[in-house]
């Protein structure tokens, strides 16, 4: 192959439509065998600083202290740009995680965490995913929503009836089933074009996928993520299922933490940046190893992440 041909296979010429941009040769496999970008707590870019600290579970007795929100914010804020952003920049997975407010006025009200609360409502966001979804009707959208705090038993089961119903409702027809093999030329033939991942152990309708496995390093050293993912990737990948590989680093759960969240003059965007190129580089050299699918990354428009995982589509196959 010359390498003008080559050269001209991997151009990309907009990734808020790089799906339906890629060569005709990828239309037919499953998305599972896709390299597919994703962004790791999708909606921490919104969260309300002065909402009350749900996690970690050591720093709760603190939510009415000011300084103690900022820092967490600070140290939780794993995205900087918005989910329609994120969506224009190519971003395809989204890592959504769920909670309830304690005595919020809205009984059936639902907003995203991570650390805080987020400012803005489950439904609010999903309606604007929607609407994107409609522009793009030939980029595939998979949403993953997960851990759901604030979930009691008294209204746990009211409240995922009522969210996976305004689920199946907004997206009506665009929501791949489960049970079916996705791949592009078959969500662009059927209109579907949204799927999503419900991860609870629920009774699901056939529009609410199973949990998607998710890989990660649990560790903010990037040498030991890299390693672990590695271990991980190697046992093997799961048979004709998404599965994830994060690259997002991860603070302790125990007193270690307070080695980072007490540096001043840092923040945990600052260390994201700090580690993304080399991380981006390991998933270069180590998707010639192994198959990899969806890639979530913190800071996900940042850093050639999006563009590079895009191309691991075309060069392998040129």
């Amino acid at each position: 192959m010359s390498a003008t041909k080559g050269k001209k296979r991997r151009e990309v010429a907009s990734y808020c439509d790089w799906m339906s941009q890629l060569p005709a040769e990828l239309h037919n496999i499953p998305l599972f065998n896709l390299a597919i970008p994703g962004s790791h707590d999708s909606m921490s870019y919104d969260l309300d600083i002065n909402s009350p600290i749900i996690e970690p579970e050591r720093l709760k007795r603190l939510s009415k202290i000011y300084c103690a929100r900022k820092i967490v914010r600070k140290w939780a804020l794993t995205q900087e740009e918005t989910i329609t952003q994120q969506l224009d920049a190519g971003v395809r997975y989204f890592d959504l995680r769920i909670a309830k407010k304690r005595n919020d006025t809205d009984p059936t009200r639902l907003y995203f965490h991570h650390g805080l609360y987020t400012h803005t409502d489950v439904e609010t966001v999903l309606r604007v995913v929607h609407d994107w979804a409609e522009s793009h009707p030939r980029e595939i959208l998979i949403l993953a929503l997960s851990h759901f705090k604030g979930f009691d038993k008294k209204n746990d089961q009211h409240l995922h009836n009522h969210l996976i119903n305004f689920i199946k409702t907004l997206f009506g027809p665009k929501l791949f089933l489960r049970g079916e093999t996705p791949t592009l030329k078959k969500c662009w033939d059927q209109g579907r074009n949204v799927i999503v991942s419900y991860d609870y152990p629920i009774k699901r309708p056939l529009e609410m996928w199973t949990e998607i496995i998710y890989y990660y390093g649990n560790s903010m050293d990037s040498t030991k993520v890299e390693s672990k993912l590695r271990q991980q990737l190697e046992k093997g990948r799961p048979s004709k299922q998404f599965f994830v590989c994060g690259l997002n680093l991860t603070l302790p759960d125990n007193v270690k933490i307070l080695m980072y969240i007490l540096r001043l003059c840092d923040n945990f965007p600052n260390v994201i940046r700090r580690s993304l190129p080399r991380l981006l580089q390991w998933v270069k050299e180590q998707a010639g190893k192994t198959p990899m699918n969806i890639i979530a990354s913190d800071l996900a428009t940042r850093g050639g992440f999006v563009s590079m995982v895009v191309e691991l589509n075309i060069s392998k196959r040129v």
